[in-house]
């Protein structure tokens, strides 16, 4: 019955419609995008475990470096096996890691949490993550920021679902919790519920990704798609680099740095969002800005997140990748100089200024796998985009550490002003700065990294 799994099993006939495999991506993202969600329970199991922040903040920690561990070793894997497969692991391993925590819950034992969120979902995260963005770009060898951008939109829009859906089905399972309240906590149990039921949802969704996603027939191409227009482009390449070739070359580690800047600056913003814009205008007395609104404003950032990853992405496909990544770095310095020195003389500036900081964020997520087309070919961009991932487990310990280690510098949280932000904005400026220079630096990869791969022959295909 596995065999059903098998790459070959997947070929695309004759006739099939490269635009029915954006909903099969979106099907996986959109599930592991939960794991930005986290924060809508994070307060009823330190309550639970009777613990603190940090040690449930573990879980998430955990979660983003097994995405970029199992990405790295596993893209080869996923390259080979191809999508079904690799989606089928994934929703397995995401499914599972929620029954292990349910079950961590119920028996108070948080190393079960760890265990089951943390690392076996987090294997789910990291395969999951990769295993469409190669199939999209071989079915948009013309669009291929596009094609990524509306996959891996999903991974930023996955909380603006699963919060609302969380605290709903919280309260579903603990009559006593009302999640309209701020000062209302969930009991362990209603989320140990929350658990087993988001495990049974995302395995369906996740499996009909499975079941729906094909890979284009050897040679097939889109309709007028001229693969040697490519060559006319800069930093666009027809060849092949294998994976383990990449990161023998610069290219891969300068933009290696251009990720991990890019998302260190990104993650310093969203991880203290809410607390950021009461304590920016608290020195002002300005007592508009509430829990409530302050609720609003992560949930504005998340869309800003979801809608970068597809606008900025299929900008670039127009005026190039390094031109794009020049603009997140770039407007980006400005932007974070701005913050650090006059956000909080309005309300409306900070929010503008952080709405485009994490625009760029998510635009940076989803526009480096077609960088890594363009720098690296076809031929194992999976592999390879799941090597470049270690940059974001990199940055997922870094960002938080450097904000919160300056913060704690500055004061108690709920006492803090703008002030006490500045030299982590600032430090986040520097960080994009390296970036910037990073990828002015990224050069097409030498001609001895190349593969030996022939080049597949001309064929038709539906569009």
């Amino acid at each position: 019955m596995l065999s059903i799994l098998d790459r070959e099993r997947t070929i695309a006939k004759p006739g099939f419609s490269r635009w029915l495999i954006p909903p099969a991506a979106l099907a996986v993202h959109l599930c592991i995008g939960q794991a930005y969600a986290t924060s809508v329970y994070k307060t009823a199991l330190v309550g639970h475990f009777d613990t603190g922040l940090t040690q449930i903040g573990i879980i998430f920690s955990i979660a983003i470096v097994m995405l970029g561990l199992s990405a790295a070793v596993g893209g080869t894997w996923v390259d080979r096996n191809g999508p079904r497969k690799a989606m089928a692991l994934s929703a397995t391993c995401w499914a599972s890691g929620f029954l292990v925590a349910a079950l961590g819950i119920s028996t108070d034992q948080l190393w079960l949490v760890y265990l089951g969120y943390g690392f076996i979902g987090g294997i789910g995260l990291g395969i999951g993550y990769i295993s469409p963005v190669s199939t999209l770009i071989k079915w948009f060898p013309d669009r291929p920021g596009l094609a990524t951008g509306m996959a891996i939109m999903g991974f930023g829009g996955g909380a603006m679902i699963a919060s609302p859906i969380s605290s709903k089905l919280m309260a579903f399972y603990d009559s006593g919790y009302d999640p309209t309240d701020p000062g209302s906590v969930a009991s362990g149990s209603a989320v140990a519920g929350l658990f087993v039921t988001l495990a049974v949802i995302y395995f369906a969704f996740m499996m009909f990704g499975a079941a729906t996603v094909r890979v284009p027939a050897e040679g097939w191409r889109p309709e007028g798609f001229d693969p040697q227009e490519l060559e006319e482009r800069k930093l666009v390449t027809t060849k092949s680099v294998s994976a383990a070739n990449s990161i023998k070359t610069l290219p891969f580690w300068l933009l290696w740095t251009v990720l991990f800047c890019n998302v260190t600056a990104g993650i310093g913003i969203l991880e203290q969002a809410a607390p950021m814009i009461q304590d920016f205008f608290r020195e002002g007395g300005d007592s508009s800005v509430t829990a409530g609104v302050a609720g609003g404003f992560v949930g504005l950032l998340s869309m800003a997140n979801m809608a970068g990853r597809f606008v900025w992405s299929s900008t670039s496909d127009v005026i190039g990748r390094k031109p794009m990544y020049m603009v997140y770095l770039g407007v980006g310095i400005v932007a974070y100089v701005t913050l650090a020195l006059a956000g909080s003389t309005s309300t409306g500036l900070f929010v503008l200024l952080a709405v485009v900081i994490l625009s760029f964020y998510g635009g940076g997520f989803s526009t480096v796998p077609a960088y890594l087309r363009d720098l690296f070919g076809t031929f194992e961009v999976g592999a390879v985009h799941g090597r470049l991932l270690t940059a974001w487990s990199a940055a997922g310990i870094a960002g938080p550490l450097i904000v919160n280690a300056f913060l704690d510098a500055q004061g108690e949280p709920g006492t803090l002003t703008s002030a006490a932000y500045r030299p982590a904005l600032l430090t986040m400026v520097g960080l994009l700065a390296v970036g910037f220079v990073a990828n002015l630096a990224i050069r097409p990869v030498a001609e001895r990294f190349h593969e030996p791969v022939p080049e597949p022959a001309a064929a038709g295909g539906k569009g």
